[in-house]
């Protein structure tokens, strides 16, 4: 058995390249009504076939760059919402917590510009 199947893998080989170089038959393509077969259509339609598939690929990838990009700007926008929610609902749960969370607020910003100012110091 092992000897045969070289064999006929070969003999299928052979059998696909007689199909593909002397059977054009099948093989026929439609511009403006008129019919090309033979080998120049068969030639016309694996071209335009291929440009299709990697028209479609392009465009996959381009869809898929814009679907990541408004993904991930829903994504910030959504952190952003739930951050906001989560501290209304902590506000409203806890109301006598609420100038204490301004407080932090208030020294969060101010902390901020002052490691601005002194990075900007440096820098000069």
């Amino acid at each position: 058995m092992k000897k045969i199947v070289p064999y006929i893998v070969l003999i299928l080989c052979a059998l696909l390249l007689w199909d593909l170089l002397f059977s054009f038959g099948d093989a026929t393509f439609h511009i403006d009504g008129d019919t090309v077969d033979g080998p120049i259509g068969a030639a016309l339609a694996l071209l335009f076939g291929a440009g299709g598939a990697i028209l479609g690929v392009v465009v996959a990838v381009v869809v898929g760059v814009v679907l990541a990009v408004v993904f991930a700007g829903v994504g910030v926008v959504l952190l952003a919402a739930l951050g906001v929610a989560g501290v209304a609902v902590a506000a409203a749960i806890v109301p006598f917590m609420l100038p204490l969370l301004a407080l932090v607020l208030v020294w969060y910003l101010v902390s901020r510009s002052r490691k601005n100012r002194v990075v900007h110091a440096q820098a000069v």
